[in-house]
């Protein structure tokens, strides 16, 4: 894997929009990273594992996903092209992983150590500005995650879903692009929970479901923004 061949990707995310493909070139010769190719459902990082670099995806998609005891799997976030992880972690204290991550698909990262993390920061004022907005947005998609699974009852998780699915695809019938499996997991409950659940909500009139979709019926629980 040589740097020479992602650095028009590296260019087009938030922390290094200010640099040239030149620049961002000279500034990897001299630097510490690594770039990594991992399989779909690879481990990139157990739970309680150090965090030690900055990792951008180069290509493919990581999921967060917290697993208990019981084997209940939480799908926290899902990263795509572009994002990054570790940021929030990489100068705290510990700098560990509290959830594991894996690839969704057929993954590209690139991991940048903390001294060249450092380094970034200390020459462009861009990349100072938009890797101190990645640690808060992820400390946000965290707080809201935890906000979410703590005081929602599981039809309010699904109304919640349809309400932003509605309005992102426009259209009652909503396309689920994922397993129920998936679904489950993205909603923090089992999947015996969430059949049952639509299966009432379906009794009830609200909706109808199939293998691939949710339609809503009565749009009384669908809110106005």
């Amino acid at each position: 894997m040589d740097i020479k061949n992602y650095l028009h990707i590296i260019t087009l995310t938030d922390l290094f929009k200010s640099f040239s493909t030149s620049q961002l070139y000279e500034l990897f010769k001299t630097n510490q990273y690594t770039l990594s190719q991992y399989k779909k459902d690879n481990i990139i990082y157990f739970e309680s594992e150090l965090c030690t670099s900055l990792d951008i995806i180069l290509k493919g998609e990581l999921i967060i996903q917290k697993i208990d005891e019981k084997g209940n799997v939480l799908t926290i976030a899902e990263f795509r092209v572009g994002d990054n992880i570790g940021g929030n972690l990489l100068f705290s204290k510990p700098h560990c992983y509290p959830m594991s991550v894996l690839s969704k698909s057929a993954t590209e990262i690139l991991h940048i150590n903390k001294d060249f993390v450092l380094n970034l920061c200390q020459i462009d004022q861009n990349f100072l500005i938009e890797f101190l907005t990645c640690i808060s947005d992820k400390t946000s998609i965290l707080t809201n995650k935890i906000k979410s699974i703590s005081m929602k009852s599981i039809k309010e998780s699904i109304i919640e879903f349809l309400n932003y699915e509605y309005y992102s695809q426009k259209n009652e019938k909503i396309q689920l692009h994922m397993t129920k499996k998936e679904l489950a997991e993205k909603l923090g409950i089992q999947r015996t929970s969430l059949s049952r659940e639509l299966n009432k909500m379906k009794k009830d009139g609200l909706v109808d479901y199939d293998a691939s979709s949710i339609t809503i019926c009565d749009f009384s629980i669908i809110r106005n923004f």
